[in-house]
């Protein structure tokens, strides 16, 4: 009987010592698997979530890239997002590499002072590449700057495809750039339906996807009229816009200019008012480059604020680009200036091949928008251009309709531009998938 028991609790000790190993090694492989598992979620993640990587180096493209990060999200709300942009994409949850001020300058002579922070955010932004290793790149206007990144890209034989949103005016000015970005892109979306040929005859597929300041304009226009308390402006002032521009040395070089002009229209229009919308990483330049300014004026930030600028000025005087379309788009009436340092203003003098800096301009091929640039950017000329204008309602009026009739060329033939710029992404993303996997 004790011979028995001995066994019994021999081999009960043995079981028990077998369950205890055998529930450590369960527990061992249950961690182990755990791990495993993590890992390969992280690594299914990494790999087949759709990463697209966006340069966006000037605030109008940021304001692109912002509605496009929206109108793609909304085709999939699992796509990730990185790269460089402003204060737009921001809103949207994107976090910038850094500041895109760094990158924010115009002209040649320009650019020097700025090379070795520009070289060195270059850099970071390969590097970045490198790292996050996105399905698709897509750039944002600034071609100088993204130029150099994509021939660096090439050199190291990055294969996901490269993207440009908004095509380099090579109608303008430098046609040779049509070849070369024909070398470095996958595809091109243009804004102007007249542009796609310039690059096709180089073999680069290209997709008009229209002006996307005529949704924007539509929408902010919107939002401005649903708070009416974004712009307040005395009861019967008559309200000037200036827009100086939204990079640091436009607003340097352009400001002298508009507050001399300012001076002229104070002294031959009563009850002046001056709104001065700007982007909020401008707003302290621009406030203390017009702080001087003996007419009552006031700063105003944020897209819905500067479409209620828009709406309650009689007329504008802005810095070149963008933002006259979107005036246009608005019904303000407005003429534009623009000037670089001297050297600067003589290289474009000589290289430019169009006749006029405004786009509506050279739809028309003529002068709808009054323009003063370059050697013709001064007081003396922009102050009687714009007491003529705004002493003529009939005038006003009648710009305002001839450049509404140039717009409606820049509209796409079947949807609104950010759908057509997101629709193109996800098509060029999806054949080199395609390609990938057949490979």
């Amino acid at each position: 009987m004790n011979h028995t028991n001995h066994i019994n609790h021999t081999n009960h000790t043995n079981h028990t010592n077998h369950t205890n190993q055998k529930n450590h090694i369960n527990l061992s492989l249950d961690k182990s698997h755990s791990q495993l598992f993590c890992t390969f979620v992280a690594a299914y993640y990494f790999f087949s979530v759709n990463t697209i990587y966006i340069i966006a180096g000037e605030p109008s493209g940021d304001i692109l890239a912002s509605r496009l990060i929206r109108t793609l999200r909304e085709r999939d709300a699992g796509l990730r997002f990185c790269g460089v942009g402003g204060e737009t994409m921001a809103e949207q949850g994107f976090r910038s590499l850094f500041d895109i001020r760094d990158l924010s300058v115009m002209g040649f002579w320009e650019v020097l002072p700025k090379l070795p922070v520009i070289l060195r955010r270059m850099r970071q932004v390969l590097a970045h590449i490198e790292q996050e290793r996105p399905d698709v790149l897509v750039t944002v206007d600034s071609w100088g700057f993204v130029s150099t990144v994509l021939r660096r890209l090439k050199r190291r034989g990055a294969s996901f495809p490269k993207v440009h949103y908004v095509a380099p005016q090579v109608w303008a000015w430098k046609k040779g750039r049509a070849k070369k970005a024909a070398q470095l892109l996958t595809h091109l979306m243009t804004l102007l339906p007249y542009e796609p040929p310039y690059f096709e005859k180089y073999g680069l597929p290209c997709t008009f996807v229209g002006h996307p300041v005529l949704e924007n304009t539509a929408e902010a226009q919107l939002e401005a009229t649903t708070a009416p308390d974004l712009c307040p402006v005395p009861a019967g002032a008559r309200v000037l816009c200036i827009l100086p521009g939204s990079r640091r040395n436009e607003i340097r070089k352009l400001a002298p200019v508009f507050i001399a002009v300012l001076e002229e229209l104070q002294a031959a229009i009563p009850g002046l008012y001056v709104l001065l919308p700007s982007v909020a990483a401008m707003r302290e330049e621009v406030a203390h480059a017009f702080a001087p300014v003996a007419v009552p004026h006031r700063v105003v930030v944020g897209q819905a604020a500067r479409y209620a600028a828009f709406g309650a000025a009689e007329f504008a005087i802005a810095a070149s680009g963008t933002v006259s379309l979107e005036l246009a788009a608005c019904g303000t009436p407005h003429i534009i200036a623009y000037k670089f340092n001297w050297l600067t203003n003589h290289l474009i003098a000589r290289l430019a091949t169009t006749r006029y800096a405004n786009l509506i301009n050279i739809l028309a091929d003529r002068q709808v928008i009054p323009e003063f640039v370059l050697h013709h950017c001064r007081a003396d000329r922009i102050a009687p251009a714009a007491l003529a204008l705004m002493h003529d309602a009939t005038r006003r009026a009648g710009q305002v309709e001839e450049a509404q009739r140039y717009l409606n060329r820049l509209k796409p033939p079947k949807q609104m531009p950010s759908a057509a710029a997101a629709e193109t992404v996800c098509r060029v993303q999806g054949e080199w998938r395609r390609v990938k996997n057949e490979a």
